[in-house]
């Protein structure tokens, strides 16, 4: 039988989503602008919601909350019964700082920025809808088109030392194995992080760029003294290593990049 995947936000992480998909699939998919599938808001979803067996949800909340929730909360409430899974791609944000400290699916969320409170109402407020939901956290998306390699060539890439700084991250391909694994063997109300083994020093990411450029690393800057954006500097007010178990244990996830290094290279090739 055909399925039919509606996402909402189609963009790069939910593009390699779709196209992940077994033949036979059908994607609608909607952007602000109507450039990726529909145009929404703009166009009116209930048709497209009445065609969905499956529905992802990939736009971020904003201080207003969810607006898929805010559009379309009942309309989605009321085809509860129809869906057999829907995902919402949140964020390992939601954890907040640990000082470089390991979280997990069951660490408390206490978020440190704003954007991670607003996640953490997002998934509480799809948690409460009685669908058969599937939260995948995020940690730092990386994959083709979006790297370090482009800032490097430049000359933009900084390397900010802030001690005990570590990111988690994944590639894009493997975001679209762990969803499509949960698409194939749902589990309603899992919550799954989704990231690799190796949570790293943004400095070091830079670094081994340039290295596999062949290019000259770029000069180390403190973080106290650096000047960023007020955006750029909030990604530097958290610091975990996020455990990645239960997408191996349960999904049987095996990583196509397991760290960053193996990552890069695939990339640069």
């Amino acid at each position: 039988m055909n399925k039919t995947l509606l996402v909402f936000g189609l963009g790069y992480s939910a593009q390699a989503i779709a196209a992940a998909l077994p033949a036979g699939w059908r994607v609608i998919g909607t952007s602000r602008d109507g450039s990726q599938g529909v145009q929404w808001p703009g166009t009116d979803m209930v048709p497209l919601l009445d065609q969905a067996s499956h529905v992802l949800v990939s736009i971020a909340p904003d201080a207003s909350g969810d607006p898929v929730l805010a559009a379309l909360g009942d309309e989605i409430s009321a085809r509860r019964d129809q869906f057999e899974w829907v995902g919402y791609l949140s964020t390992v944000g939601v954890y907040g700082d640990h000082q470089g400290g390991w979280v997990d699916e069951e660490t408390p969320l206490t978020p440190s920025t704003t954007r991670g409170e607003q996640r953490v109402a997002a998934e509480a407020a799809w948690q409460e809808m009685g669908l058969p939901l599937h939260v995948f956290r995020l940690a730092g998306i990386y994959g083709p088109g979006r790297g370090p390699f482009a800032k490097v060539r430049k000359g933009t890439a900084r390397r900010i030392i802030k001690e005990n700084q570590v990111f988690s991250r994944i590639h894009v391909d493997d975001i679209a194995q762990v969803v499509l694994a949960s698409i194939m063997a749902p589990n309603p109300r899992r919550i799954y992080n989704v990231c690799d083994d190796l949570a790293a020093p943004p400095e070091d990411v830079i670094g081994y760029a340039a290295e596999l450029l062949g290019l000259p690393v770029p000069a180390v800057e403190p973080f106290e003294t650096a000047e960023m954006s007020p955006m750029a500097r909030s990604f530097y007010a958290e610091s975990k290593r996020v455990r990645n178990d239960r997408i191996k244990n349960e999904l049987g996830v095996r990583l196509r990049y397991p760290d960053y290094r193996t990552g890069l290279e695939a990339l640069l090739k």
